[in-house]
């Protein structure tokens, strides 16, 4: 099967507070087929610095985790061993991140429309949320 662009998300949850309240948006974007869960993780850090890792869709996780591993899809194990120890290495101590690894499903009937029309996806790159604040910010102190 072919993958749409694939995208990997980092929810951060301070004081290690996971409570669920995303779960109905990302319930809507996956009803409304604009993304699917293709992987997932949940990173942990106490207060002392010790980083847990815990893949979604174990079992006895709790209430809150197990609705989250129903939204998934499918678990490809996208998500490598390195890419898992950098972003806990991020991660502040006492806190933890809901690492969520998205397939951009919208996208399949354009590519499919692009491949029928001979045509190919010359680039694809994602302009970071700091960038786009920096262009904004300038652009209302031009005006």
């Amino acid at each position: 099967m072919t993958l749409g662009p694939i995208e990997v998300v980092v929810i951060a949850f301070p004081g290690n507070q996971f409570n669920g309240r995303i779960l109905p948006e990302l319930g809507r974007l996956l009803d409304a087929g604009t993304v699917s869960i293709v992987d997932g993780l949940l990173i942990s850090k106490d207060a002392a610095g010790n980083t847990t890792f815990v893949e979604i869709d174990d079992d006895g996780l709790g209430e809150d985790v197990a609705r989250l591993a129903h939204l998934f899809d499918r678990f490809d194990e996208l998500i490598s061993d390195e890419d898992v120890e950098e972003l806990a290495a991020d991660l502040d101590p006492d806190s933890s991140a809901a690492v969520l690894v998205f397939e951009h499903t919208w996208v399949r009937p354009l590519r499919d429309a692009i491949v029928d029309s001979g045509g190919v996806l010359a680039a694809n790159f994602r302009v970071p949320r700091e960038v786009v604040d920096e262009v904004m910010t300038a652009l209302e102190t031009a005006s």
